[in-house]
């Protein structure tokens, strides 16, 4: 018996260290885990910077791969209305995907939108989140003061897990809801655009939210003269969906 009892204490002895050991184990794997995440995102994004870009009008660098789809926004842009400049249409389109493929780089997006929210969150991204996508856009297009086209701030489920932020670009003195998507976030840092009676979610402008937006890219722009395209990185408060 005494014998069972020494066998029985030590087994239970075992146990309990292995128990006191299993979580330090734990927390030393995901750390692991996390690490190769991290370097391979790091990695992901600075394969991202290769891409071959091409050189237009206003020094704006649209990717070979989009040069196409620059122009066919432009065309859509163009059939807003008879009073649209197809030269601003032109300039525009060329303008947002130069602008979003520069923000893919300096984001180093990686992995799916919310994925990407992750990293942000937990310090490997310093930007990424929809609404930061969204600022920086609207801050580049307003740089190009265009004539013939307004640029609105746009948004869906706001205030909510699922809220998500975008350019709308209408005609100008045309209704928003007559207007152009331009989003960046939904679409692992790929410019899509739409209009927004098509699109699977109901958008609605935020016009207080643009003013915020573009009170701070003028008040940083006032302070530093830089180039027109990405001068203005601004940062308000985070929206409640990011």
């Amino acid at each position: 018996m005494k014998r069972r009892a020494n066998i029985d204490a030590t087994t239970a002895c075992r146990t309990r260290s292995t128990q006191m050991q299993n979580p330090l184990r734990q927390a030393q794997f995901l750390s692991r885990i996390g690490g190769v995440i991290a370097m391979f995102a790091l990695w992901v994004g600075f394969a991202i910077a290769d891409q071959p870009t091409r050189k237009f009008s206003g020094s704006f660098q649209v990717p070979q791969g989009d040069l196409a789809k620059a122009e066919a926004l432009a065309n859509q842009l163009a059939a807003l209305s008879p009073r649209v400049d197809q030269k601003e249409a032109k300039l525009l389109a060329e303008c947002a995907y130069a602008t979003v493929s520069e923000l893919r780089r300096q984001y180093h997006m990686f992995g799916t939108p919310i994925f990407n929210n992750f990293l942000v969150y937990h310090g490997l991204r310093k930007r990424g989140y929809c609404y930061q996508w969204t600022e920086d856009l609207l801050a580049t297009l307003d740089a190009l003061k265009l004539k013939t086209f307004e640029l609105h701030w746009s948004e869906s489920y706001a205030g909510t897990w699922r809220e998500n932020n975008c350019v709308v670009v209408t005609a100008k003195g045309q209704p928003f809801d007559r207007g152009m998507i331009l989003d960046c976030w939904r679409h692992f840092g790929q410019l899509r655009w739409n209009l927004v009676l098509s699109d699977e979610d109901r958008y609605f402008e935020n016009t207080k939210w643009a003013e915020r937006v573009r009170a701070q890219a003028a008040s940083k722009s006032a302070r530093a003269d830089r180039h027109v395209a990405f001068q203005a990185r601004v940062a308000p408060r985070g929206k409640a969906g990011d």
